[in-house]
């Protein structure tokens, strides 16, 4: 669950750190105070999109910290562990985000990309957002809803791929039936062009040695004189300086009995006697091995100008030719596959094959969640005012197969504009889309396993006796898992476990959100100017502290 998250120069929040505790909280103050921030902060640290115009004007750079406690959440541990990412109980997702734009994410102190928080986060949070209904009437929001909550993202990715190489495999199909002469004469140049660098023979490490040995053979010369020059003066010459040392060495090693301070000098030009002896050694090798071999030099000249040759003419450099002989290869491979139609046609039906098989699976798995979801989704719907109303997850077949699958997702409700059920989108009012979406999201969210929900005003055009029962059916997530709610509504506040206020001050010159928690008496208040307005009166303090009265509280967290 989510413990501490430290906010700094984010939106209109200078500094703000918060702890968290389990069950239901509520998240309240007044229209523009900057509830939602403290979601947008979190959303950040998951990963969510980066834009810079969230850094608090005048500042270099926001950033936001997220702590988390994963014990009980082996499927967060497994994906650490396979991204190299140390976790013991506790962790922590770090973004800096400058005012430039630039991003940086961290996992646990560790550099991480933004889809690595995206990817973790989803063993973390659940966020409902505001606009939740208003993307509950696209076709493919609702089949989303349907595969999540079924478990059959894996299958649906599956599905997606099969479709993709079925696809494929019709395209190549189609392009050899009616592109056969082009193909022939893109074939026929490939086949001359890797018959002429196959004969050339040339492998990718050759250019960096040919270098190398032109440069040695073209300067011969140089070297074997600088290689004598050397020996002269070091062994050789009637002034080398081996001997010289050598003497300076024996007269320092006979000095040295007289006093030892001169012991160190003598075993340092020990050493530099051994060094001497060794370049000397190295270097008569090396003059035996190095000379003049002009025609060695023209032979390594062709080479290179062949290559040289072959590069101007497909306009690549010389290092590059051995990756444009294995390119034209693996298309020359292609293009031979390709002509032969029988073959193709039978890869085409293979896909299909394959495809239908995965397809019929995620099928499958539709139909047996889609009766599930639906008698679900219309208990909730009871609860929530909709007496009436009955919500059916349709599964209308598709003529051709999709990426998708076999069929579409269509939730329809029956009985709130006549008995038929009809789709979502022509049926329900702005409030009952409200209430039925907040149904959907209760239920998805008892079946999730992230062990911290959080509802971002996801009860407008909710309110009377249906605010008491959303704040009812959150209480009662909240025993479950964390729940965060940001709310207008006194009664789903009242309901809470634990309050926030947040609200808006000047400081500076400078406008500022702050949250701070509430005891008994000031969420009675609060309560009360939810309830009446600027206004606070005697009567709804007494109305919020009936209200509060009524919810069994666990005392402030």
């Amino acid at each position: 669950m989510l413990r501490h998250l430290a906010i700094r120069d984010f939106v209109i929040v200078d500094r703000l750190e918060l702890e968290f505790a389990a069950g239901f909280g509520a998240l309240t103050g007044e229209t523009g105070a900057g509830k939602s921030i403290l979601i947008d902060a979190l959303a950040l640290a998951l990963g969510e999109r980066a834009d810079a115009g969230v850094v608090r004007a005048g500042c270099d750079k926001a950033e936001v910290a997220a702590t988390f406690d994963i014990t009980g959440l082996p499927a967060a541990g497994e994906w650490l562990a396979a991204n190299d990412l140390d976790a013991e109980d506790e962790l922590i997702l770090r973004r800096v985000l400058d005012a430039g734009g630039r991003s940086r994410g961290y996992i646990n102190g560790s550099p991480a990309t933004a889809q690595q928080l995206r990817e973790v986060g989803e063993f973390l949070v659940d966020i409902h957002g505001q606009h939740a209904h208003q993307s509950l009437l696209r076709a493919d929001a609702q089949r989303a809803l349907l595969d999540s909550h079924a478990g059959l993202t894996g299958a649906v990715q599956q599905v997606a791929a099969a479709y993709r190489a079925w696809r494929e495999a019709t395209q190549l199909l189609q392009s050899a039936a009616s592109g056969a002469d082009a193909l022939a004469r893109e074939r026929e140049q490939l086949e001359w062009q890797v018959r002429e660098l196959d004969s050339l023979a040339f492998s990718a490490g050759e250019w960096a040695e040919l270098e190398v040995e032109h440069r040695r053979l073209g300067h011969a010369a140089s070297l074997i004189e600088g290689a004598q020059f050397a020996l002269d003066a070091l062994a050789d010459g009637e002034a080398a300086c081996t001997g010289q040392v050598d003497r300076v060495a024996a007269r320092l090693d006979g000095l040295a009995s007289y006093d030892p301070a001169l012991q160190e000098v003598a075993g340092l030009l020990q050493s530099a006697q051994a060094e001497l002896a060794e370049a000397v050694s190295t270097l008569r090798r090396y003059a035996d091995r190095v000379d003049l071999d002009p025609a060695r030099l023209a032979e390594v000249e062709r080479r290179m100008e062949a290559v040289l040759a072959c590069a101007r003419k497909y306009r690549v450099s010389p290092v590059e030719l051995p990756a444009l002989l294995a390119d034209g290869q693996a298309r020359l491979a292609t293009l031979n596959a390709s002509t032969d139609l029988a073959a193709l046609a039978a890869r085409v039906d293979a896909a299909h094959a394959d495809y239908l098989k995965q397809a019929r699976v995620l099928s499958a798995g539709r139909q047996r969640v889609a009766g599930e979801m639906g008698a679900a989704v219309s208990a909730l719907m009871q609860q929530l005012a909709l007496a009436s109303g009955r919500f059916e997850v349709a599964l209308p077949p598709l003529a051709e197969g999709a990426a998708y699958g076999l069929e579409q997702v269509e939730f329809r409700v029956g009985g709130l504009a006549g008995q038929e059920a009809r789709p979502l989108a022509r049926v329900a009012s702005g409030g009952e889309l409200s209430r039925i979406s907040l149904a959907i999201q209760v239920l998805t969210s008892r079946s999730a396993s992230v062990p911290t929900l959080i509802f971002d005003e996801v009860d407008v055009g909710i309110g009377g006796g249906v605010a008491e029962i959303v704040g009812r059916l959150l209480r009662e997530l909240g025993g479950e898992r964390q729940v965060l709610c940001v709310t207008h509504l006194p009664q789903v506040a009242a309901r809470a476990e634990w309050q926030w206020q947040v609200s808006k001050e000047t400081r500076d010159g400078a406008t500022l959100s702050s949250i701070r928690p509430l005891g008994e008496e000031q969420r009675v208040r609060e309560i009360a100017r939810m309830l009446g307005g600027v206004e606070v009166t005697d009567i709804t303090l007494a109305h919020a502290g009936e209200l509060l009265r009524s919810t069994p509280v666990t005392g402030q967290k």
